[in-house]
């Protein structure tokens, strides 16, 4: 059978009898709809997306509480569209690995409509329908933490951003371009109401987002290149807003055992491919159980009733205390600890390293020792709950085949935020000291240890992809295992940069810890097993 609409019209009994949950609504009329009055567009057509995202819209539309789809647009990688889109109706699986062992099948029909983003095509003329249109109410994104940067480390703007914001919303071609571009056409085209919804896994999002649409819609008016009063319209937060929001599922790359299976069920062409930007993707997405999405409640032209589908909708504050909970403390850094470590001990797989005393052991100290001291419990999800779920269910889930070299990626764009924040909350503290960040100092030592990209058996590795990589791994190149090192000339540059760290570590009272700690990892094959068992052992 091959994954498309007459497959599950034609199909529907025997896809049922195999344990398919199908879509309950009459996709031909949704689509009609959407495309008639559309109010949901999404930015991102990665797995997050299939795999959370258009199943809320698919569970609200099973419920008869909307008759409109989402039309999904990628502009980073539009080869996904061809690979794992288009050839199958915009249809995907969603195959939910439990950790009791069992795995539910979802068919998600939600998505009616995927776009790409290259300018002078019908794509990205439908796309420009879709904003002018007074019916939509939310355009979303995920398009990783670094989607938002349009400046370099130096504070300068990326060529792409500044050649659109000298050549006006007609011309864009770097990604947030575009979306200023959109909203300048709904501007254009009477300035309706739109919620611009960040759900990337990234602090402040909504407001990330702000600032950059809000930097070319500046550079465009102060130079004539667009309508008067396109900036005040995107300031104005009764038109337009930016909702702070919390995602967390996690979904790694589609992996060869559910391809199996769904093959084995009669399903066609599941195959795994990777693009020319090295993004896996395939017609099926694989994804734990455990979800949550908590949203700042600012929709100026309403939004769709995904509330009955779990999504929690709240004030700003409140979202903030649940994104600090969740990415500075109880998931975010214990999953930075795993990858740095598991990188450089040889694991591939989250789940076996739960299995590492001493990698749990480090977790946990991480977890509740260091940072369940700072957090502010949000009232609407427990932190020490939620923690226990990560380090009791969520990572150890021997079905969930997530790797600590996916996680590893970006890792450079994540300190900041994962271990900069308890650092400062512990400086600021009168209670706290911060030399008691012993785990935290660790794998932060560990991570410079990572960009020599030789693990603890002496061998080297391959480091993950990450934007900072070309200009720090040369910094490391030279360092032996076993030799003399300079390790203060080696790491003041960076432990110092409060961009990498998120504070200055020596002015914060860490530097010269994480210094010791990493003289320990570089004294040859072995030594970071070793220094890892002697800091847990006293913990």
């Amino acid at each position: 059978m091959k994954l498309c609409n007459n497959t599950i019209l034609e199909n529907r009994a025997v896809l049922t009898e195999k344990g398919y949950d199908l879509p309950a609504f009459d996709r031909a009329a949704v689509t009609s709809n959407t495309a008639a009055r559309p109010e949901w567009v999404h930015f991102g057509a990665g797995n997050i997306f299939r795999a959370f995202i258009a199943n809320l819209n698919q569970r609200v539309l099973n419920a008869g509480l909307m008759d409109t789809g989402i039309t999904v647009a990628e502009g980073f990688d539009a080869e996904i569209l061809d690979a794992a889109y288009r050839p199958f109706d915009n249809l995907s699986v969603l195959a939910t690995l439990c950790a009791d062992g069992r795995i539910e099948k979802t068919v998600i029909g939600s998505v009616v409509n995927s776009l790409g983003m290259n300018r002078g095509t019908d794509d990205w003329a439908q796309l420009e329908a879709a904003f002018r249109s007074p019916s939509l109410k939310m355009a979303s994104l995920t398009i990783t933490e670094k989607g938002y940067n349009i400046m370099d480390g130096h504070g300068d703007y990326f060529p792409a951003v500044l050649a659109d914001m000298e050549n006006g919303p007609d011309k864009t071609e770097s990604y947030i371009g575009k979306i200023a571009a959109l909203c300048h056409a709904r501007f254009a085209a009477g300035g309706a109401p739109i919620a611009m919804v960040s759900m990337d896994n990234c602090s402040h999002n909504g407001s990330r987002l702000e600032a950059a649409v809000l930097a070319f819609a500046d550079a465009w008016e102060q130079k004539g290149l667009c309508q008067a009063g396109f900036a005040a319209y995107v300031r104005d937060k009764s038109r337009v807003s930016f909702p702070w929001s919390m995602i967390d599922k996690i979904t790694p790359r589609p992996d060869d055992s559910v391809r199996e299976m769904l093959e084995n069920d009669g399903l066609e062409d599941m195959g795994v491919r990777v693009t020319g930007r090295r993004s896996f993707v395939a017609p099926f997405v694989n994804a734990e159980e455990a979800q949550y999405l908590v949203i700042e409640d600012a929709f100026p032209n309403g939004r769709p009733p995904i509330d009955k589908a779990g999504v929690i909708f709240t004030a700003r504050n409140v979202v903030d205390m649940v994104e600090t909970m969740k990415v500075c403390t109880c998931l975010n850094p214990l999953h930075t600890c795993l990858a740095v470590l598991g990188c450089l001990l040889g694991f591939t797989r989250i789940s076996a390293e739960m299995q590492d005393p001493d990698l749990k052991k480090l977790v946990e100290t991480v977890g509740y020792q260091e940072g369940l001291p700072v957090v502010v419990d949000p009232g609407v999800i427990s932190p020490r709950a939620f923690i226990d779920e990560v380090i009791g269910k969520r990572f150890p889930n021997p079905f969930l085949q997530d790797t600590p070299q996916r996680i590893a990626t970006d890792t450079s764009q994540k300190i900041a935020i994962r271990f900069g924040n308890t650092i400062k909350n512990y400086v600021e503290s009168d209670t706290l000291d911060v030399k008691n960040l012993k785990g935290i100092a660790f794998v932060i030592a560990a991570w410079c240890r990572y960009l020599m990209a030789v693990g603890d058996d002496g061998q080297p590795f391959q480091p993950s992809d990450d934007p900072l990589m070309p200009m720090l791994a040369p910094r490391f190149e030279g360092v032996q295992l076993g030799a003399p090192c300079d390790v203060h000339a080696l790491l003041q540059p960076v432990l110092s940069d409060a961009r990498i760290m998120g504070v200055d570590l020596y002015e914060a009272g860490l530097g010269e810890v994480v210094e010791a700690n990493f003289r320990e990892l570089i004294a040859g094959p072995g030594a970071i097993r070793a220094a890892l068992h002697r800091l847990v052992e006293n913990a």
